[in-house]
């Protein structure tokens, strides 16, 4: 496991826990590992400093093209949404866009029922794929680096995910949109995201719902962080929503830092980053993971729990993994 990301892991302090319903965070803090400056996807857009459009006219469902015109370095977090265009789509893995670059970003299609343009840039749809999805997403497309060096996901259950979630829901959207699933649970969500407020200095989350750890989420620039704390929270929120609400007993620190030393013991892989830097792989037991890491800083830090079952479920022919699009 590179240096930085094992040391990070056994650095780690848990804050305060945070609780609300069946959700339970523990906000992350570390003091090391300085990284330069960037800004999210959201604040580059806003400031009209990034262009995100289908590649050529006819667009690919798989990749998207980005352009950015600023002097500053952006971060694109693996599952955040881009909405317009052909059709929404969720980042593929974490970017760190070079300044003044034009990047092919692996997508995912979150949206099947459209391919029709609905405007002619893709804007920020506010959202982060919930984390049932994100892991399973990371795994598939882990999977495709091992066996072809490519980003690229298992487009049917990426859909089989948001078509479970629709059906829990009970929400009819005519396109199969994702971010309808998220709009019509607005009240729920802002409910979650009000008790669990930024806390100074914040850098993650680490993420239990019933008791149970889900993931967690590390970023190296507490400004970016600050910015995507809303969305991550309500990633993990969603998933909360639609989990039947239980008392768990156990003892939740320890199960943090049970999932953390699981973390730390899971296997590595390493792949050039479509941006700048390298993007680590790691899977272990029952726990897949990913981080981006940029001249010897961990940019973005990430690990889900999963099961061997899940795991399977995941493991698909390539030709499904290549995004085709089904309407």
């Amino acid at each position: 496991m590179h240096d930085m990301v094992k040391e990070i892991l056994e650095k780690f302090e848990l804050g305060q826990l945070q609780d609300h319903e069946n959700l339970q965070i523990f906000p992350l803090f570390y003091s090391g590992n300085h990284s330069p400056e960037y800004l999210t996807m959201k604040e580059a857009l806003e400031k009209k400093l990034l262009v995100v459009t289908e590649i050529g006219k006819e667009g690919s469902v798989p990749e998207l093209m980005v352009k950015n015109e600023s002097d500053s370095l952006v971060l694109l977090l693996d599952g955040e949404e881009l909405m317009g265009a052909k059709q929404n789509r969720v980042l593929n893995t974490t970017i760190l866009l070079k300044t003044r670059s034009e990047t092919t970003i692996p997508v995912s299609c979150t949206e099947q029922g459209r391919w029709a343009y609905s405007s002619p840039v893709f804007m920020d749809s506010n959202v982060v794929a919930h984390s049932k999805l994100r892991a399973a997403k990371l795994f598939s497309v882990s999977a495709s680096l091992k066996s072809s060096r490519q980003f690229s996901s298992d487009q049917r259950r990426v859909w089989s995910e948001v078509a479970d979630l629709a059906q829990e829901a009970q929400v009819t959207s005519p396109t199969s949109a994702m971010k309808d699933i998220y709009k019509s649970r607005e009240k729920d969500l802002s409910d979650y995201l009000d008790k669990f407020p930024l806390v100074e200095g914040q850098k993650g989350v680490l993420v239990l719902i019933n008791g149970k750890v889900m993931g967690m989420d590390y970023l190296s620039y507490p400004p970016a962080f600050n910015h995507l704390h809303p969305k991550l929270i309500k990633s993990y929120a969603l998933d909360a929503v639609f989990s039947k609400k239980t008392n768990g007993k156990d003892d939740v620190r320890k199960l943090a830092g049970d999932f953390l030393t699981k973390a730390r013991e899971s296997a590595e892989n390493r792949y050039q980053s479509v941006g700048l830097g390298w993007d680590h792989r790691y899977e272990g037991k029952e726990i897949v993971g990913s981080a981006l890491v940029h001249e010897d800083k961990v940019i973005h830090l990430a690990f889900f729990a999963t099961e061997e079952k899940e795991k399977i479920g995941n493991i698909s022919s390539s030709s499904q993994r290549k995004g085709y699009r089904i309407l």
